[in-house]
């Protein structure tokens, strides 16, 4: 429904971190929607993609095209900054214009106080969002396209040999959860963006700023359960 059951600093500006790729794998979900795009379409890595390591890392390799469902999973379920740029520089020529186009979208989806400067969540300081915005975001890609959301409760991915389980660690309990991100920096602290699903009620949690992964998980669970 949207309603809202619980807030807190809602509208505190704060670094999305991964939560960022919501939005990177949604614009991708709308191309795939609306026939401008395949899961079996490949992209080409570029080296700049291949070189980004920083982080968490699909492990692609330059000049390898790879299909778009595969880079999706190595986007969702291992948080790889490399297949964001992949996805970045194919759709929009530069990740800079795919930033624009993932702002505006979220101009159009309803995010007021957000803006992206990159597609991957890496530390800028005008790569921010709040807690609020990036519910708005989880409720539209979950409501808009659930034949892609499924994607966002695979545990695991293998590529290139190194399997790779997804962060998300709601996932692992028995609490109907099905998405959807977790975020890390340093400035910013760990974060989740979170839904579970239980007798046909869908509840999305966003929290930020945790200390640890620990009393993310916690933290998440407990306001889940509630």
């Amino acid at each position: 429904t949207g309603k809202v059951l619980f807030e807190k600093n809602k509208d505190k500006k704060t670094y999305p971190a991964s939560m960022t790729k919501i939005m990177t794998t949604l614009i991708v979900f709308e191309k795939l929607s609306n026939g401008t795009l395949t899961l079996d379409d490949k992209f080409l890595v570029s080296e700049r993609a291949w070189k980004e390591r920083e982080g968490s890392s699909m492990f692609v390799e330059v000049d390898k095209e790879i299909r778009v469902e595969d880079l999706l999973r190595g986007i969702i379920v291992q948080s790889g900054n490399d297949a964001c740029i992949v996805i970045a520089e194919n759709i929009a020529g530069t990740e800079d214009a795919f930033a624009k186009m993932m702002t505006d979208k979220g101009i159009e989806i309803g995010l007021k106080n957000t803006n992206f400067t990159n597609s991957t969540g890496m530390h800028n300081p005008k790569n921010y969002s709040t807690v609020h915005d990036i519910a708005i975001l989880s409720q539209y890609l979950i409501n808009e396209f659930p034949e892609y959301y499924h994607l966002f409760a695979e545990t695991e991915f293998e590529w290139s040999g190194i399997k790779q389980k997804n962060r998300n660690p709601l996932l692992y309990k028995n609490m109907g959860a099905d998405g959807l991100k977790t975020g890390h920096l340093s400035k910013s602290g760990y974060g989740l963006a979170a839904s579970a699903i239980e007798n046909n009620r869908r509840i999305i949690s966003v929290t930020n700023g945790f200390a640890s992964k620990q009393k993310r998980s916690q933290g998440s669970s407990r306001l889940i359960t509630w």
